[in-house]
């Protein structure tokens, strides 16, 4: 019985050992996601050029702890056309595995090539804020928030003070009186970009939609016809601001593209630019020395005036059909989990994170302003993802006309309504 029950352990522990070494190096470890090791590559396509070095950057932080996955990133923006870039992507073929999505409307239009994130690790952490952009009707999440963003007008605090403008302008009134002190001292007041559709007929035309008593019910109302844009008190309002822009702007506001309108700023040519917490790395980079902040587009002398648009400006979606679909997830979860990640966000990409598990440090003038903002709750919303698609452009080229002198105020707001009236 002995020398029965010594050759069946020595057969058992012969067994072991050959199949521990068939298994060796793989207990304990995690097999990468590729399967077999096989070096996978992302194709990742996004729209904000104010980050795109920093990006990569992070990218290439990212390849290194990851040696199994490369992430191919191209940049699409700064007044270039993205959503059309994207559309032709997907009609070719070449659909990205990572790209942008605004959320509410542009949700529904691209809900079909989208997976669903609500089970992703990050989800739990995003801000209440940052998940009404792209959650369904059925609550499920489609996109994680790139983070909080808010603009306004920038201002030069220098140039003021060497202005004589003592407080800053929180009204219509103020606003004004502070551009004739600055124009007094030879000082163009605004860097108004008036060559890029986005600049006035998105980012500007949202204060008057953004300052109704309800602005969803507003732009409902518009969608079923029992509202209208002629004739609104904020509309009517809007005008006053537009104004204001234009008369005390730098010269040829509508040939300023993008690039130009930052620079004139940042290089202390104009002590004013309609823009957000996104440029302040642009800023810096020309101006070390920058000492800014916000001022609200106000467009009356109410106490309502003296608010901040803030929102989410864009969400990171993954093309639910992508063959790399769990290195995409991967990639998003490292991106606001990991320490590099965390630190890219806030210091390294200067954005207001739109997490419960980042802390906002390292933030800029800028940023620091829309903190302040939004923790006295002075702030609006973004409502140009809820307009019809294509609004916006067609907006703008009617503002590029006011602007040059070819139609009056009341035709304007004709030329929205009927914008509107068409492509709803």
């Amino acid at each position: 019985m002995k020398r029965i029950i010594l050759s069946l352990m020595a057969v058992l522990f012969t067994f072991g050992i050959v199949a521990g070494c068939s298994s060796s190096g793989s207990s304990g470890e995690e097999k990468p996601k590729s399967g077999s090791g096989d070096v996978v590559t992302l194709n990742f396509f996004q729209f904000k050029v104010e980050i795109a070095d920093q990006l990569q950057k992070l990218i290439d932080e990212f390849e290194a702890e990851h040696p199994n996955i490369k992430i191919k990133l191209e940049t699409v923006g700064g007044g270039a056309d993205y959503g059309g870039a994207l559309k032709a992507k997907f009609a070719s073929g070449e659909k990205p595995d990572i790209f942008n999505n605004g959320g509410f409307k542009e949700l529904e239009l691209w809900k079909e090539h989208l997976a669903d994130l609500s089970e992703e690790p990050w989800a739990e952490h995003v801000l209440p804020i940052g998940k009404v952009p792209m959650t369904d009707e059925e609550g499920k999440l489609y996109g994680m928030p790139v983070n909080l963003e808010g603009y306004g007008f920038i201002y030069n605090k220098d140039l003021f003070k060497e202005a004589g403008v003592t407080e800053p302008p929180t009204n219509i009134t103020e606003l004004k009186a502070a551009a004739e002190k600055l124009e007094a001292k030879g000082i163009n007041a605004f860097s108004a970009g008036y060559g890029e559709w986005w600049v006035i007929g998105q980012h500007l035309l949202n204060i008057p939609f953004a300052q109704q008593e309800d602005p969803e019910a507003f732009i409902a109302g518009l969608y079923d016809g029992s509202e209208k844009i002629p004739g609104n008190e904020q509309f009517k309002n809007f005008k006053s601001v537009l104004d204001a822009e234009l008369k005390f702007s730098n010269d040829n506001p509508l040939t300023t593209d993008y690039n130009t309108q930052v620079t004139l700023f940042a290089s202390g040519e104009t002590a004013m630019l309609q823009q957000g917490n996104w440029t302040e790395n642009m800023i810096y980079e020309i101006n070390p020395d920058m000492n800014m902040g916000f001022l609200p587009i106000s467009m009356t002398d109410d106490e309502n005036a003296d608010r901040l648009p803030v929102g989410v400006p864009n969400n990171w979606v993954i093309n639910k059909n992508s063959e790399h679909l769990e290195e995409a997830k991967q990639f998003l979860n490292w991106m606001v989990s990991s320490e590099t990640g965390k630190r890219y966000i806030t210091e390294e990409f200067a954005f207001i994170p739109a997490f419960d598990n980042i802390e906002p440090e390292g933030l800029g003038d800028l940023g620091q302003s829309i903190l302040e903002y939004s923790k006295e709750e002075k702030t609006i919303p973004w409502t140009w993802f809820r307009w019809p698609d294509g609004a916006n452009k067609e907006f703008a080229a009617s503002i590029q006309e006011y602007a040059a002198g070819k139609i009056d105020y009341d035709t304007l707001l004709e030329r929205f309504q009927s914008t509107w009236d068409n492509l709803k």
